[in-house]
């Protein structure tokens, strides 16, 4: 069996109910696999066999209680422009294209998203596909892998998602009817209507109205549930509204600049939820604060224009002040490379090929290029010598003086990152680096902070749990599964 949940438009919950559905089907007793066949986004995850596929998608692997796959996302778009992105087939690399080149593309990656597919579907009871962006991008629909086109081509019903809380959401489902062809709408067999806030019994007419319109099944109202604010942001305009959303108080500032190109910034997820943390990720026009204990520089899927990015914001001035002051620094990935004194793309990985001048914090060069390093990494935190686990997913290597003292020594013995002499400015390439209960202690302690216990990955586990009761409380399940059996292929 399979199910496709597509939506009215991005962001409005489909990644979140994928992964409560697989809780609550694993739940049930069900292998459940999830797929989403074109994600794009630069938040990503590695897979144990060196690929790497959407965050989202790792999320609901662990909801399915099942090891990430390249074949759960096998075409990945990670923007490194505004109008251009590195595309990621089953886990690997296979070039760079605009947008509208990506158009003439997509028909040729159809072949790899149907055999992803066809590997789960043999391995599962049930397929929870995700689509990608609006079903209603009728623009979009001719080679389409994401949406319609994905569904017409496996005989996947769908399940159309609006979102209530951006309002609008009776035209949003309705206009999605109206502009579908006749064979698309068709494969929609029912909707439904996410994230409200209130007395749901208000909106039991708008539930008709949009049944009466449309001829689909309401398949449920689901509430806002603030136990997701525990599960890790799918896009980084998430991030920033998860932010905003928490109490502005802690023992420890840490800052954040918010750069265009932020990647992997799930690395964030554990110090948002520390309690005596006050993590500030900055939107463009906010100086950075006088007053933090830290600064990080996140990761970038496009180092030297985020770099660019961070001097036309004037965050490079407020760093300096704050390394003036006495204050920290930690670069990760990216950030690790803005950190040093230059960066070089040679091959014009990232634009013209050239030279930049990076920070001047770390006496550390980096070049870009080579094979893309891959690899979950485990080892010690030094000189504390503390358990650390996370990944690598980066080009390029960084040499210099404050490499002669690592950040961390890898399981093999190899040594990774540097410190500056007087230990105030480090960086990593690892990334979930504060997943770790230990490392993350070690690091706030580093601080000032003597943090309380507790298991991250506990909470995430616990969050999914609610979210599946949430929607089995909220949802026909049923239903869904009986739609999901009406399947055509």
């Amino acid at each position: 069996m399979a199910l496709m949940l597509q939506g009215t438009g991005s962001s409005v919950g489909k990644s979140v109910l994928v992964a409560g559905l697989a809780r609550a089907l694993t739940l049930r007793g069900l292998r459940v696999r999830p797929f989403k066949p074109q994600n794009m986004s630069n938040n990503a995850a590695v897979t144990a066999d060196g690929g790497e596929i959407g965050r989202a998608q790792a999320l609901q692997a662990l909801a399915c209680r099942v090891a990430p796959s390249v074949h759960m996302n096998p075409v990945l778009l990670k923007p490194q422009s505004e109008t251009g992105s590195q595309i990621v087939v089953q886990g690997r690399v296979r070039g760079s294209a605009r947008a509208r080149e990506y158009q003439a593309l997509k028909p040729g990656l159809m072949p790899a998203v149907l055999e992803s597919f066809a590997r789960l579907r043999a391995e599962a009871d049930i397929v929870l596909v995700e689509g990608a962006g609006s079903a209603s991008e009728i623009n979009l629909r001719r080679g389409d892998i994401a949406n319609m086109g994905f569904a017409a081509a496996t005989g996947t019903r769908v399940v159309i998602v609006g979102d209530i809380d951006r309002g609008g959401v009776i035209a949003s489902l309705v206009g999605t009817h109206t502009v579908l062809d006749d064979a698309d709408r068709g494969r929609i067999a029912g909707f439904i209507v996410n994230r409200m806030r209130g007395d749901p019994s208000l909106f039991a007419d708008g539930m008709a109205a949009i049944a009466a319109h449309t001829g689909w099944a309401p398949i449920g109202l689901v509430p806002h549930l603030d136990a997701l604010r525990a599960l890790p942001a799918e896009d980084a305009a998430d991030l920033a509204s998860l932010a905003a959303a928490r109490p502005v108080s802690g023992q420890v500032r840490i800052a954040v600049p918010l750069l265009p190109m932020i990647a992997n910034f799930d690395d964030l997820d554990p110090l948002l939820a520390e309690p005596a943390v006050e993590c500030l990720l900055l939107r463009p026009g906010r100086p950075l604060p006088g007053d933090c204990d830290l600064v990080i520089l996140p990761g970038s899927k496009a180092t030297i224009a985020d770099l660019a990015s961070l001097r036309s914001e004037g965050w490079d001035i407020d760093l300096a002040a704050h390394r003036r002051r006495g204050g920290r620094v930690l670069g990760l990935c990216g950030g690790y490379q803005m950190l040093g004194r230059t960066i070089a793309d040679p091959d014009g990985i990232e634009g013209p090929p050239g030279t930049v001048e990076g920070l001047g914090l770390l006496e550390i060069d980096t070049v870009l290029g080579g094979d893309k390093r891959l690899e979950a990494i485990g080892g010690v935190l030094l000189p504390e010598r503390t358990p650390c686990s996370g990944y690598e997913m980066h080009l390029g290597q960084s040499a210099g003086a404050d490499r002669a003292r690592p950040f961390l020594r890898r399981a093999d013995g190899s040594e990774e990152g540097a410190v500056s002499a007087d230990g105030r400015v480090a960086g990593t390439y690892l990334h979930g680096l504060f997943a770790g209960d230990a490392a993350r202690g070690v690091l706030l302690r580093r601080l000032g902070l003597d943090p309380a216990p507790r298991d991250h990955a506990a909470g995430v586990e616990a969050a999914l749990d609610a979210l599946a009761a949430h929607l089995e409380r909220h949802l026909d399940i049923d239903r869904l599964l009986a739609i999901a059996a009406e399947a055509g292929a």
